[in-house]
């Protein structure tokens, strides 16, 4: 276990059984002992590295991992487990466009997204389980595209029938995010019902309908692509 405390000049004092050292660094690494190990912080266990930045004497942990090991994280927090497999996918699909689309958006902090529903819920290896880390698997590097670019990939809980249009909710009108019927009379409206809702998308499955063709509907004349591995892993 480890302790890290910030001090002045961008510097840290490291503290562990072994005792304590001042590292020269504002940018320090913490690294599982092998490839397959993970690391732990905050109660919780991490996928990747973590990094700990510190900046004016305030340390702030950053989860340094790739898409698809992030994306096991998101999608059993933003999604019940037990739900349709095909719902789990759409999930899947839609948070992955999410990040993909906001890669940079909180690069003054050092960082790409937060783990709350500012951006999408991540809870690390806890929130892991079987079906979702197979709807990952099953999906692997699949977003969604509108002109050759990712989508803004909006979801929220539900919607009380009938999603909002971008341009309702922001003032912003949006080919893909046009209002559409929402299969989610039986959940509350919960969010902004801008794009996916999570109980509609569960509801379109139990009817039969696939993954693509929930995305399809919630996001009108989007495509989908296949990112390139060599530079999300």
């Amino acid at each position: 276990m480890y302790e890290i405390t910030p001090v002045e000049n961008n510097k840290m004092i490291i503290r562990s059984n072994w005792g304590q050292c001042t590292v020269n660094t504002n940018d320090a690494v913490i690294k599982p002992a092998s490839d397959q190990g993970c690391v732990y912080a905050k109660n919780n266990w991490y996928r990747g590295i973590l990094r700990v930045l510190n900046k004016n004497n305030t340390l702030t942990l950053i989860n340094d991992v790739g898409i698809e090991n992030y994306l096991q994280g998101v999608v059993a927090a933003e999604m019940p487990s037990s739900w349709e497999m095909e719902a789990l996918k759409a999930q899947t699909i839609a948070a992955r466009t999410y990040a993909i689309a906001n890669i940079g958006k909180h690069s003054q902090e050092g960082f790409d997204l937060v783990d709350t529903q500012m951006d999408q819920v991540y809870g690390g290896i806890k929130n892991e389980c079987e079906s979702t880390n197979r709807a990952v698997l099953n999906t692997t590097g699949i977003i969604m595209t509108y002109n050759n670019k990712p989508i803004s990939a909006m979801y929220s809980s539900a919607a009380g029938g009938r999603t909002t249009s971008a341009l309702e909710s922001f003032g912003n009108d949006i080919p893909y995010l046009q209002s559409v019927e929402s299969y989610d009379e039986n959940a509350p409206k919960r969010g902004h019902g801008v794009g996916m809702t999570q109980h509609g998308a569960n509801n379109l499955a139990k009817m039969g309908n696939n993954s693509y063709q929930i995305l399809s509907h919630f996001y009108n004349s989007i495509q989908f692509s296949r990112i390139n591995p060599i530079y999300y892993k």
